[in-house]
């Protein structure tokens, strides 16, 4: 291989901090790879796959310029990879930057101009570009962490197709230690990447093995006491229950407690076939099911946790019933007598699951008798978690290290919380870390004398990940706690099994890259991701009519066809007949009840990728469907998030946009919940025309509900609220939808998009609300309270800092804007 190293110690590179990164051949070797194609290293944990990126980010940034970025799953994990970037280069700590969702978005867009590399969440970037905050084109090298993850909706995915697409010179290298648990699921990740080549390197390597010492597995079984099979048997008996009476409904032919979440799926497939075809044996059904689902947790907290963490578990199933709305299957599950007897027997139990102390007598073993220095203990559950740390915190300096989120009875670690344990753990301020799965995926914890697995996990990717925090400079063990005849049992099979076949996976793949790569060649047509605008172009024409019928359902509309009154062969006349023109081209662009073809006054299709384009504005809780990120790829289309106070997109000055499933729709009817009326009425006061999607098939099927009420719901959104009701079949209808609609608005009728809406006409209580709304993109809701608050446009201008944060719905950051956007001298 041909470097420019001196044979010394430590690497010696371009934009390399000298006598930082330590000379290792196999990482050199990667890297070498790695600059020249897109590349998936794979690399034993604790091995360096950071600095193989980091090499290659140095190469593209000395050699093409631009710009780098790096992707990877948590905000720990962000950081860690920031600071030891700004340790081994050269470049200015200021130049390298972290977008996490703790740095504002407006701020994210600002930093980004300037930075030379940006580290980064994934979700965060996503955002980024839905929201044109950001422009891949500079970014000349682009790495995945964990790129195992890049499947189904996460959003590598999404990313590494617009990378491909935008950046003038894209390289991308994926890193994991455990890509697929087979070839299948490694070319698939290796597609949706783009990725070419695959350079694997095991311990098996002679240059690996230098740097890797034995790690011993051993799997201790524990004996479940008495009163804890009592208490797992009485909440089995009444699963046993639920499934005979699932049985009856012929949804299934098990009745045993232990069930497989495969049977799980079958089952709730059936059901599902059931409540299509509106039988109440469906609804019956799915609520039943809920209950067993719910019981098999209790029933794995029991077995495989502790009996404090069923007790946590319990409490929770028994506040959801109290709770306004709570579902027949949580009010039938906690008054049932069986499991208010498992209930008692929990709160009576005084003793320990044995699990508790086993590990107690382990981590005693590794730090006293063989004078270790740390422990890590990884579980599964927060709230095994917790009571771990504080029953070792009894017998050892232990803390926890959990996720960001706060869950009921459990709060989240903020990122400098957690930033400073694993700094702490590495000093050697305490011994024993007690972690949930955050701290499974390459974060930099220290080399431990033990790893123990307060339960086996189901999946290798994760056995691998977390065995690879021991083992690297010197001996280390691993340690899996299994309680006999419980779901443990099956877990430790599963993931032995998956984990030695991709361990002959990632073997094999050493011996068939070129086999790899012809395969990776015939699944990834890289016209998607080379750039091609022409092609891009032609791929949007050809999708633009995708879902679209007729009103009898015959076909699609064909793009090519001539715009004519009489095109039709059959002599009938032809839906181009109805096309607005001039003025009426305006005032009809979305009256009509049916999908927009978006034809214009001269008789051609104004499609979403026109020369102009259009901007579609985006609700950030509409994230949760893939319609924005269909909206981001088309050409011709610019999005953008906010926070929306009324609708869900906004398409122009006069139109906004409420987009429902058909169940959420139905929801409204049934559960009492009249907020689709509400939030189309205030829809209404801000846009001349409000838009309902309704999206999805059955409206009529799903739910029994009686058509009159379906039917009055819908004159009433139509009629009292002068809404457009649409329909589509799923989310790339809608996506067509939205931007059929808005490029007829922006582009054939020339109007602008507004956030805050133009209406007409508005009353002297909604003209004080546009007013008020308007400062600092405060919102119509925040405006109603603001005035309800102070009464006067007046008085809300003249408030000061304290005043305003004495009002719903305002808090310190909405209020310094405020008093910044009246205050401030203007600078035009």
């Amino acid at each position: 291989m041909a470097t420019t190293d001196a044979a010394g110690e430590f690497v010696d590179r371009p934009l390399v901090e000298p006598g930082v990164l330590q000379r290792r051949e196999y990482q050199l070797q990667l890297a070498e790879t790695a600059r020249s194609a897109h590349t998936l290293v794979c690399l034993p944990t604790g091995l360096g796959k950071t600095t193989v990126s980091l090499l290659v980010t140095a190469h593209r940034l000395q050699e093409a310029g631009g710009k780098s970025l790096l992707l990877a799953p948590t905000k720990p994990l962000v950081q860690q990879h920031a600071d030891f970037y700004r340790e081994a280069l050269t470049i200015d700590d200021e130049e390298i930057v972290v977008f996490t969702g703790e740095v504002k978005p407006d701020d994210r867009s600002e930093l980004w101009e300037e930075a030379t590399v940006v580290i980064a969440t994934p979700q965060v970037v996503e955002n980024d570009i839905l929201g044109s905050r950001i422009d891949l084109s500079a970014v000349t090298h682009c790495t995945f962490d964990e790129c195992h993850r890049a499947s189904g909706e996460y959003p590598y995915t999404f990313i590494a197709e617009r990378y491909h697409a935008e950046a003038e010179e894209p390289l991308v290298t994926g890193m994991s230690a455990s890509p697929g648990d087979d070839e299948e699921a490694i070319l698939q990740v290796c597609a949706n990447l783009g990725i070419r080549e695959v350079k694997v390197m095991t311990e098996d390597d002679a240059d690996v093995a230098e740097y890797t010492h034995q790690t011993s597995v051993d799997w201790e079984r524990v004996e479940l006491p008495e009163p804890v099979v009592e208490i797992r048997d009485a909440i089995q008996d009444v699963i046993k229950e639920r499934m005979t009476q699932l049985k009856e409904l012929g949804v299934t032919s098990k009745t045993q407690p232990d069930v497989s979440e495969r049977e799980i799926r079958k089952i709730q497939a059936k059901i599902q076939e059931l409540m299509d075809a509106d039988q109440s044996e469906g609804y019956q059904g799915m609520s039943l099911l809920a209950e067993v689902r719910k019981l098999r947790t209790a029933v794995t907290y029991a077995e495989t946790q502790s009996v404090e963490s069923l007790r946590r578990y319990l409490e929770r199933l028994k506040n959801a019933a109290r709770s306004s709305g709570a579902s027949k299957a949580d009010q039938r599950l906690v008054s049932e007598p069986k499991v208010r007897e498992a209930v008692r027997k929990a709160e009576n139990f005084d003793d320990l699951h044995p699990k508790f102390r086993r590990t107690r007598m382990l981590i005693a073993e590794t730090l006293g008798i063989n004078d270790g220095e740390r422990v890590i203990v990884f579980t599964e559950s927060r709230d095994t978690a917790e009571t771990l740390t504080d029953f070792l915190g009894e017998h050892f300096d232990t803390r926890k290290f959990v996720g960001q989120s706060d869950t009921d009875g459990s709060d989240g670690m903020t990122q400098t919380q957690q930033q400073e344990t694993l700094d702490a753990f590495r000093a050697g301020d305490f011994e024993v870390l007690v972690s949930t799965s955050v701290a499974e995926e390459g974060l930099d914890v220290p080399e431990v004398d033990l790893v123990l697995f307060y339960e086996p996990v189901p999946t290798a990717i994760r056995s691998i990940q977390r065995k690879g925090r021991t083992g690297r400079q010197t001996e280390g063990a691993v340690v899996v706690l299994i309680a006999e005849d419980t779901r443990d049992e099956a877990y430790f099979w599963k993931s032995r099994q998956d984990e030695k076949r991709m361990e002959e996976e990632l073997r094999s793949l050493k011996d068939v890259t070129g086999e790899i790569e012809s395969r990776l060649d015939e699944q990834v047509d890289l016209t998607t991701f080379d750039g091609d605008k022409d092609n891009a172009d032609a791929t949007a024409d050809d999708d633009s009519h995708k879902g679209t019928k007729s009103r009898d359902g015959a076909g699609e509309s064909d793009p090519s066809d001539e715009n004519t009154a009489t095109s039709d062969t059959d002599g009938q006349t032809g839906l181009d007949a109805f096309a607005p023109t001039g003025d009426d081209a305006v005032e009809s662009a979305s009256d009509d009840g049916d999908e927009d073809d978006g034809r214009v006054s001269d008789g051609t299709v104004a499609t979403a990728g026109s020369e102009e384009g259009s901007e579609i504005v985006i609700d950030q809780r509409e994230l949760d469907s893939a319609i924005g990120r269909d909206l981001a790829r088309r050409e011709g289309i610019e999005t953008r998030l906010e926070t929306l106070q009324v609708g869900d997109y906004v398409l122009s000055d006069r139109v906004i946009v409420e987009r429902k499933t058909v169940s959420d729709f139905l929801d409204t009817l049934t559960g009492g919940d009249r907020s689709v009326f509400e939030q189309v009425k205030d829809d209404a006061r801000y846009y001349d025309r409000p838009v309902v999607i309704l999206e999805g098939e059955g409206l009529y099927e799903k739910r029994n509900v009686h058509p009159n009420a379906i039917r009055g719901a819908l004159a009433s959104l139509a009629v009292d609220f002068g809404a457009s009701v649409l329909r589509t079949a799923d989310e790339d209808g809608t996506a067509d939808l939205l931007a059929t609609i808005a490029t007829r608005e922006q582009e054939t009728a020339d109007r602008e998009i507004s956030v805050h809406g133009e209406k007409q006409s508005k009353t002297l209580a909604e003209q004080q609300e546009y007013v008020v709304a308007s400062i600092a993109d405060v919102g119509p809701v925040t405006a109603q309270a603001l005035l309800e608050e102070f009464r006067t446009v007046e008085a809300v201008m003249a408030a000061n800092e304290d005043d305003l944060l004495e009002v719903d719905g305002v808090g310190e950051v909405t209020a310094e804007r405020i008093r910044e956007v009246i205050g401030s001298e203007y600078e035009g």
